[in-house]
């Protein structure tokens, strides 16, 4: 069933959703099983797997010589989408990069997708090659998340790269997901540029967004309203990262440029250890989920990272 759907159905009720990362290569489903199995009381009607990009590695040849290689550390998404529907009997939503595939692969995957009846794809750029300070695009790939979205689009409604008279159902015609940021993306120059590419990427065919992680509502909330001025109304859907280590409060903001609440940092700051900093990331987020709630959000999506028991006893004090 596509996401849209689901939140249709619920009939203005807030839904419980999370997202996973596949496992390294050479390691096992069971871990994932493990932390997925603890939240499958909540009942969420869709779970995200997410997609690695390729990255370099050296191999030392002998005689001071160094051979480069490409490799993926988490490959096997669609494969885990399978596995994750065939046992848990829900819908799994896919991450498909523009970087490291191109036009022709991404047509592979999706045509994998529909054997699977898989409905609902996330579509994203992804990041810049490890190693490299700006995206590049891959030869033959999309350079966008709207061009991305275009081909997806595209291929639901039987318009294939190559095969211009292949037959396609239209009820193949994917639902896609597409990124927000809430504190703009970080190579946007501004608020309302970022907007304004949101705008377009649902111009394209995308039927809803997921927001980056955030840990202040009222970020939140401007962005919703100001997309909603700029005349974006598909549904919004907020992600949710409790903060669980000191660490992340040099970590996140590095990596994902946000900012968080003065009052959570005095409160990190001054825990005992990461057994109390994990607490606290708990009830600021269930007291976060509190508020978005009443705001009338259409479903809480938790980015797990591969942990659930503070995910676990965050859901519990909500659903």
């Amino acid at each position: 069933m596509k996401i849209t759907d689901h939140i249709k159905n619920a009939n203005g009720k807030t839904l419980f959703s999370l997202e996973v990362v596949p496992p390294q290569k050479g390691i096992g489903i069971e871990d994932l099983y493990k932390n997925i199995d603890p939240l499958m009381e909540f009942k969420p009607p869709f779970i995200d797997v997410t997609t690695s990009r390729e990255e370099y590695i050296y191999i030392d040849k002998g005689n001071g010589l160094m051979e480069r290689r490409i490799t993926r550390m988490r490959p096997g998404t669609l494969g885990i989408c399978a596995a994750i529907q065939h046992k848990y009997n829900v819908d799994t939503v896919p991450h498909l990069l523009c970087g490291g595939f191109t036009k022709e692969e991404t047509e592979y995957l999706l045509v994998d997708c529909m054997y699977l009846g898989i409905d609902n794809i996330m579509a994203l750029r992804g990041d810049a090659m490890k190693g490299l300070q700006y995206f590049e695009a891959t030869p033959g790939g999309h350079s966008s998340a709207m061009d991305l979205v275009h081909q997806i689009n595209n291929l639901g409604r039987g318009k294939y790269l190559h095969d211009e008279d292949q037959i396609c159902d239209e009820l193949n015609k994917f639902c896609i997901g597409v990124a927000g940021y809430p504190e703009k993306h970080m190579e946007a120059p501004s608020m309302n540029y970022d907007l304004k590419w949101l705008k377009q990427k649902v111009d394209a065919g995308a039927d809803y967004i997921v927001t980056q992680m955030f840990f202040d509502n009222k970020k939140f909330i401007e962005f919703v309203e100001k997309a909603r001025e700029m005349g974006i109304t598909v549904p919004i859907i907020p992600g949710i990262k409790p903060i669980a280590t000191k660490k992340h409060l040099k970590l996140l903001p590095q990596v994902f440029k946000i900012d968080l609440p003065e009052d959570l940092i005095n409160e990190v700051e001054n825990a005992k250890n990461n057994e109390a900093v994990k607490q606290i990331g708990v009830e600021w987020a269930i007291h976060q989920c509190r508020e978005l709630i009443d705001f009338g959000v259409p479903v809480l999506h938790f980015y797990s990272m591969g942990k659930s028991d503070n995910i676990k006893k965050i859901a519990g004090a909500l659903f």
